[in-house]
C-alpha cells in the first residue's frame, strides 16, 4: 500500500492559477483536492500503462505523524458514557 502526502498543494495551485487566483485558495479553491484530483488522473494513466489494477482513494483527514504513525481522525456521531456508579439500587 502506498500513502502519498502532498506537502505543497497550495504552492502548486498558486503556480497554476496565478496571483489573482491565489487569493481564492481556501475560500473557493480547495488546493489539496485539486492537486489530488490531478495526481489520481496521472496515476490512473500510469497504472493502466503498466497493467496495474488498483483502487485509488482521496480521503480528507488522515495525517502522517513523524515517520511511523498515521493519524486517522474519526467523526463521532453520538457518544455515551456508561458508569456503574450511576446505577441506583
Amino acid at each position: 500500500m502506498l500513502v502519498i502526502e502532498v506537502t505543497n498543494a497550495r504552492e502548486v495551485v498558486r503556480q497554476r492559477i496565478g496571483r489573482l487566483g491565489s487569493r481564492l485558495i481556501g475560500k473557493v479553491v480547495d488546493a489539496e483536492a485539486q492537486v489530488e484530483r490531478a495526481l489520481i488522473q496521472e496515476l490512473e494513466s500510469a497504472f493502466r500503462d503498466f497493467g496495474i489494477e488498483a483502487r485509488i482513494y482521496s480521503v480528507d483527514g488522515p495525517q502522517m505523524v513523524g515517520r511511523s504513525h498515521l493519524e486517522v481522525p474519526v467523526q463521532v456521531r453520538e457518544e455515551r458514557v456508561v458508569r456503574l456508579s450511576d446505577i441506583k439500587p
